[in-house]
């Protein structure tokens, strides 16, 4: 005998399906670049795939399932045929996803047809990964898409069995640019469609027009750094509360339930006191030996937390790079939160925080990183960053494919200048790399600089700017810009 009542299930499945009665769905009309994406998988009839959305906590992953049924809708889809779980709810724990699927068909719509799954939080039904396989393999009619706070295609099951079954679709914190759209502060006369890259053959005058253009996204890039690329805090004007919400709904979820439930951490202290040591040196080359020595724990023990936390959205690990292509013994990574307001919420830091040049070119740094990452991702590149041992010379970060590199160089203080002795010209002169971004905080830094005996161009180029332009140009790539 069932230990659950069926009319119970079915209230839930109704409450999370008001379109079933003819409810407008109230979506908000912000819409993520991960939005499009998704739309357009679900949309491929041919593709046999289940589509994965991953991302960290807060970053709208909801919200982008409501915004597909919402859209769904107005292609005059069957509002029956459109299922969206929420998996995390109680009382959908206890069954299995064939079960819920079973009754569905019973009583709200017909097996066979056509259909649409919205599954949200899907890693916390039982045996998921099987039954989400067997889905694609054996259910042709379904269009299925999946979220997960934690990177559900690291997870061990699904890398075995997911090859050619599913999609991964990413979605970051906000990028600069998303930030300023929700707030709906977008600057005004910022020519269509430009790129970083095509900065390089504007003339002087442009550069400083456009400069002049996205001057009042200096005080919104202050407040982005602070408070992060969370849609919930966006548009929140108290950053105590922002961090609060931070800490509390993003940080100590993942850590204390997340972690524990999804890959059974045991030592969430353990774990919690290295997140907090990654705040404290976010951007710097991790040691795990020295580490583990300060934190009072084993090799193994950070190791293997440092890969779940990578895991779980909250941490990307770059590796270094070599010189001509030689091989380097004991690779040391540099470590970077996927959002720098990770690190003032947890380490309580204010708008005090600004006038610090060491700190904001940590924050600025780990910045540049995600809109680097979030914009070459469907290139699948290495990233990298390079250290010169003898000198200290280096290069923050290293965006490297078959067809180009790309080295980006942050220097965030009022009196840096780009010389023949900096890491980026030294790199780029080794390497034969043509072209080199020199990130900056002034306004008035910007324009192009050349080296004697240098064949590279260098961009310097004040962050807001790149961060903006990267971000701006990131909706092209989808090719379903709005």
């Amino acid at each position: 005998m069932a230990f659950y009542d069926q009319k119970e299930v079915l209230s839930v499945l109704q409450g999370f399906n008001p379109w079933w009665s003819g409810a407008k769905v109230n979506a908000p009309p912000f819409r993520r670049l991960a939005f499009h994406a998704c739309l357009e998988f679900l949309r491929q009839e041919k593709v046999r795939r289940a589509v994965l959305l991953s991302g960290p906590r807060r970053v709208g992953k909801t919200t982008i399932l409501t915004q597909l049924a919402a859209a769904l809708l107005e292609q005059e889809t069957d509002p029956k045929s459109i299922l969206y779980l929420s998996l995390d709810h109680p009382l959908l724990k206890l069954l299995k996803l064939p079960k819920i699927l079973q009754m569905y068909h019973e009583e709200i719509f017909p097996a066979g047809k056509p259909a649409f799954l919205l599954l949200d939080e899907i890693h916390y039904s039982s045996e998921w990964e099987l039954q989400l396989k067997q889905l694609v393999d054996h259910k042709p009619e379904y269009r299925i898409l999946a979220t997960g706070s934690a990177s559900v295609v690291h997870h061990g099951k699904l890398a075995e069995s997911g090859v050619g079954r599913w999609v991964k679709v990413p979605i970051p914190t906000l990028s600069f640019y998303e930030f300023v759209r929700i707030r709906g502060e977008e600057p005004a006369n910022v020519p269509q469609g430009i790129r970083p890259s095509d900065l390089f053959t504007m003339k002087q005058a442009d550069l400083l027009a456009l400069a002049a253009s996205l001057r009042p996204l200096m005080p919104l890039f202050s407040r982005y750094l602070l408070v992060g690329g969370f849609p919930e805090t966006a548009k929140q004007d108290d950053i105590g509360i922002c961090q609060r919400l931070l800490r509390e709904d993003v940080v100590e979820r993942v850590l204390k339930r997340d972690m524990t439930m999804l890959f059974g951490v045991r030592s969430v202290d353990d774990l919690e006191r290295l997140f907090i040591y990654l705040c404290l040196h976010t951007g710097g080359i991790f040691a795990v030996q020295t580490a583990a020595k300060e934190l009072g724990s084993t090799a193994i023990t950070v190791a293997n937390h440092l890969s779940l936390l990578e895991q779980a959205n909250l941490i990307y690990r770059v590796a270094p790079d070599a010189i001509g292509g030689k091989k380097i013994l004991k690779a040391r990574y540099k470590v970077y939160l996927v959002d720098a307001a990770f690190r003032n919420a947890v380490l309580l830091r204010g708008e005090a925080v600004l006038q610090d040049p060491q700190q904001m070119g940590d924050v600025v740094e780990t910045a540049v990183l995600r809109h680097l990452y979030a914009y070459h991702y469907r290139e699948t590149p290495r990233i990298t960053y390079w250290r010169d041992s003898r000198t200290e010379r280096e290069v923050d970060i290293i965006i490297k494919t078959p067809g180009f590199t790309i080295p980006v160089e942050v220097k965030y203080r009022e009196d840096e200048t780009l010389t023949a002795a900096s890491g980026l010209a030294i790199y780029c002169q080794k390497e034969k790399v043509p072209q080199g971004y020199w990130v900056t905080k002034r306004e008035d830094d910007f324009g192009l600089a050349a080296l004697p005996g240098h064949a590279t161009s260098f961009l310097r180029i004040p962050a807001h700017i790149f961060t903006y332009l990267l971000g701006r140009a990131e909706r092209t790539l989808w090719q379903s810009a709005e």
